[in-house]
């Protein structure tokens, strides 16, 4: 009975072996479509806090603020930071102050004498407030679309800053070549192409759309790249406000292996410097 069953065993491995590698051909010989052909990996970007010597450069954080604040806002919340949070960008207490009772949503609250909802002006402590009250609201304004909060945008895409910045300066139109090669493929009413989009096509409309969009308080030319550039290094800090303190922390300990491993071997050295091998 063993003698039966033991060939058969190995004629159904080898069938699904069979079965796997067709399946594999199948997929590698689909046909290639539009968002292969033509999606672009993200533009290299040189930014002050790349590097494990990284920093940030105070002066463009608060242009990419401005542009967060004057463009980006209308649409896309950063719901992770609090006002009191800019300091680090420095700004002081009283621009702070000012900052976060300028901003045109106010928060939630409730009347001390009467106990009903009410709402007030934004303290430093509080978060930025959230652009929508629910994605239903959200899909509403902006064609079923949902905007993502940009808070940790930067960790939360492959490439993060690279691809932020390349996104907002990819917008263009549809290429002849793409219409040539794939005649079905067409951009469609409300979305946007956008080849470093994964699928070339996007429902945000271009928000940088010509230089001198925002006018900068350091003089600054705002050229769409320059916007770009500034408004992606504020979302690699709105990511990871901390990332100084980290490389920081990350070169003492390395300095302190590096004196702690020069002592090791000197000890060795000087306990078994009399002893003969």
């Amino acid at each position: 009975m063993t003698r039966i069953i033991a060939p058969l065993i190995g004629l159904g491995f080898a069938f699904v072996l069979v079965l796997g590698l067709f399946g594999t051909i199948t997929t590698a010989s689909e046909p290639a479509t539009a968002e292969h052909e033509f999606h672009l990996a993200p533009k290299p970007l040189e930014l002050a806090s790349n590097g494990v010597f990284g920093k940030f450069d105070k002066q463009q954080l608060q242009r990419g603020f401005q542009v967060y604040k004057e463009v980006c806002s209308a649409c896309h919340s950063i719901h992770r930071v609090a006002f009191r949070d800019l300091a680090d960008l420095g700004y002081n207490e009283g621009q702070v102050k000012a900052i976060a009772q300028q901003w045109t949503t106010e928060q939630p609250s409730t009347n001390p004498e009467t106990g009903e909802p009410a709402t007030r002006k934004n303290l430093p402590s509080d978060k930025f407030p959230k652009v929508y009250a629910n994605d239903t609201a959200a899909r509403a304004a902006n064609n079923n679309a949902i905007p993502p909060d940009l808070s940790l945008m930067t960790k939360a895409r492959p490439n993060g800053a690279a691809y932020v910045h390349s996104l907002l300066t990819g917008y263009g139109e549809s290429p002849a070549e793409v219409q040539k090669e794939f005649p079905k493929f067409t951009t469609p009413d409300g979305l946007y192409f956008n080849r470093y989009f994964p699928t070339l096509n996007l429902a945000m409309p271009p928000p940088l759309a010509s230089d001198g969009q925002v006018t900068y308080a350091d003089g600054t030319k705002s050229t769409v790249d320059q916007m770009a550039k500034d408004v992606t290094a504020f979302l690699v800090w709105t990511a990871e406000p901390k990332l100084e303190a980290r490389h920081t922390a990350g070169l003492a300990s390395v300095i302190f292996l590096l004196i702690f491993i020069g002592l090791t071997i000197g000890a060795y050295k000087s306990v078994w410097r009399n002893v003969k091998h």
